[in-house]
């Protein structure tokens, strides 16, 4: 069956008619978010604050779990969503900072489901098939080719994605700033200490035939590396 068949099956079943009733009679008509009276009771959105998937729909303890279900209008319903109107509210963070800072690790604490990410070290490793610490320079052309293709799509907003990131050293300001403003990124910065990063490298199994290179890349960045 077809994930959205899945998903269906679900929203028009008597188990979830009847759990949403009983919310709408404990809680009220009114939108849990902005506070608008709901005359119809047909028209009483009831959101999943985690996405529902074919994988978990059937996971009572996440479809009909009253804390992870708001009641809500289809205003706030489509802005959630970022639906028609609110297609141009996507927001664009540029995660930046010095090899081994965590960049990857700091996005994934904050994602949902359905946001890009943009990555050279990711790109690497889905087109080389190679791990994303293995960066054949053949391939180089091919993966900022991909990268600048992404990020054109950010800026024209194109795409259902709700949230986009986009990760990388990035340290002369210049050209920080420029994409920034080009893609409409706010900055966040990994402030890592050089010794810090240094010492992740010398912990760092997957890295231990390639220290020497990686400590270039720090060393480099560091040194490039403008606020």
């Amino acid at each position: 069956m077809a994930r959205h068949a899945i998903l269906q099956a679900f929203y028009t079943s008597e188990v979830w008619r009847l759990f949403r009733l009983t919310l709408i009679g404990e809680r009220g008509n009114g939108c849990q978010r902005c506070g608008r009276i709901i005359a119809k009771s047909v028209d009483i959105i009831g959101h999943h604050k985690i996405e529902l998937t074919p994988e978990n729909v059937n996971d009572h303890s996440i479809s009909l779990n009253p804390d992870l279900v708001e009641l809500i209008c289809y205003d706030c319903h489509n802005q959630e969503h970022k639906r028609f109107g609110y297609q141009n509210r996507k927001e664009v963070f540029l995660v930046y900072g010095p090899p081994l800072s965590g960049l990857l690790e700091l996005v994934r604490q904050q994602m949902s489901r359905g946001d890009l990410i943009v990555n050279m070290d990711m790109l690497y490793s889905a087109l080389s098939g190679l791990p994303d610490y293995d960066k054949p320079d053949a391939l180089f052309s091919n993966v900022i080719g991909v990268q600048n293709f992404l990020i054109d799509n950010i800026k024209t907003r194109l795409g259902k994605w709700g949230t986009a990131w986009i990760v990388g050293g990035f340290p002369e300001k210049f050209k920080r700033d420029r994409l920034a403003e080009e893609t409409g990124a706010e900055l966040i910065y990994c402030p890592v200490s050089r010794e810090d990063c240094l010492a992740r490298l010398e912990s760092n199994e997957a890295l231990q035939y390639r220290k020497d290179e990686w400590r270039g890349y720090i060393e480099k960045w560091f040194e490039q590396y403008r606020e």
